[in-house]
């Protein structure tokens, strides 16, 4: 059985986002090098074993939550094995968001050599995407000389508007020119001319960090450090929700 591609079909069947999809595929594949087993083999002690192990690496208990999920997916909604997991995590997280400062973010924007990686992470924190948002982009969606742009069906299935920062302008300009993109077109596209995963992303956002020397950042991280920079700037908190979504 190919676990990547059973998991896919399975999850696409019932509708789940693609996001969700490479989550499972994610979890399972870790839960899988952490038994060493095959999945013929895998029984109730492996997964407790394995949440165990995660309890020891001080995970919180939402990141849990995701995990004993992909698992209990794989086990029974994959494999049809009959393994009673009665087991619940706090889907509370156990720990405020990590905000960074206008200077750490300019530092770790400054570690990205790709001009287009750097554009895509400059537009992810200047707007207060979420990944998603942000890779689902089209140029229809832009109106760059009046430097707005639409999110189309965001979170809750719901249109909303961004800003678009002066200092972006002629860079998206610059991209759709070069690129030749096209108004159906997604704004930003690899070099295979494919949409960008949200695993690619996170790459990027993790590799400059880490450049930086600054730990704990992921792509969310911006978007609470956009929120936070706002409501510093004077911004009301029901202002900086609706930008938000």
């Amino acid at each position: 059985v190919d676990v990547n591609e059973a998991i896919r079909k399975e999850c696409l069947r019932r509708g789940y986002s693609e996001r969700t999809i490479e989550t499972y595929q994610d979890c399972v594949k870790k839960f899988l090098e952490f038994t060493g087993k095959t999945i013929d083999k895998l029984g109730k002690k492996d997964v407790l074993d394995f949440l165990y192990s995660l309890d020891e690496k001080n995970y919180a208990g939402s990141s849990k939550h995701v995990y004993l999920n992909a698992v209990r997916f794989l086990l029974e909604d994959i494999l049809d094995k009959r393994i009673k997991l009665n087991i619940k995590y706090s889907r509370v997280p156990e720990r405020l968001p990590r905000v960074l400062t206008k200077e750490e973010v300019k530092l770790l924007i400054g570690k990205i050599q790709n001009w287009k990686h750097r554009l895509m992470i400059e537009l992810l924190y200047g707007a207060g995407l979420r990944t998603s948002e942000l890779l689902n982009l089209k140029i229809k969606d832009l109106n760059i000389y009046k430097s707005y742009g639409f999110v189309r069906a965001g979170k809750g299935n719901k249109d909303r508007m961004f800003i678009i920062a002066e200092s972006l302008k002629d860079k998206i300009k610059e991209l759709i020119k070069n690129e030749g993109l096209q108004n159906e077109d997604n704004l930003f596209l690899t070099n295979r001319r494919e949409k960008y995963s949200p695993r690619s992303l996170q790459e990027i956002v993790k590799k400059s960090s880490c450049l930086a020397g600054i730990s704990g950042v992921h792509c969310h991280t911006l978007r609470h450090s956009f929120a936070n920079h706002l409501i510093e700037q004077g911004q009301s908190v029901s202002e900086v929700q609706s930008l938000l979504g």
